[in-house]
């Protein structure tokens, strides 16, 4: 990977937002098309090639949840979304937000480690949340995706 290839700009236009690479993260269009009106946008790219995609919403004056990320497949286990998440955390801090919070599957293994080696810590866990919440089950790693991991970080003074 060569980072300095890689560029993250923030997606006035939510009509030319990546929806496949939105899709990776969340399978829920429905859920996608709600948070991205009200987001911040970012798509990453390598030249002038959109690999990466994030959006953060506003939660509170104090506090900032990071909605989505997702890397193509082929630049996936690269860097590319390590970057994202360190670009979410830098742009939460100089937005004035105290509190970055992030939420993923019981069975997103590869995010859980990223977020906890990024010095996120488990809030609290939303028991049944993606059998409630969404139509469709939910596989990843071979195991179905049954409750949410809500991890938190302190990003403010």
């Amino acid at each position: 990977m060569d980072n300095h290839l890689f560029k993250i700009e923030l997606c006035m236009k939510k009509s030319l937002l990546p929806m496949d690479l939105l899709l990776l993260a969340d399978p829920s269009l429905e859920k996608i098309k709600e948070y991205i009106t009200e987001g911040f946008c970012f798509i990453g790219s390598v030249e002038d090639l959109n690999i990466a995609v994030m959006v953060l919403k506003e939660v509170s004056p104090s506090k900032i949840e990071l909605k989505n990320l997702a890397v193509a497949e082929s630049y996936q286990s690269k860097g590319y979304g390590k970057l994202l998440l360190d670009h979410a955390i830098s742009f939460s801090r100089k937005e004035g937000y105290k509190q970055l919070i992030v939420t993923t599957g019981n069975s997103s293994f590869r995010p859980l480690k990223i977020y906890k080696q990024a010095g996120f810590v488990i809030s609290h866990i939303e028991k049944g949340y993606f059998v409630k919440k969404y139509k469709e089950p939910i596989f990843e790693n071979g195991l179905q995706c049954v409750d949410r991991v809500v991890l938190v970080k302190a990003v403010g003074h």
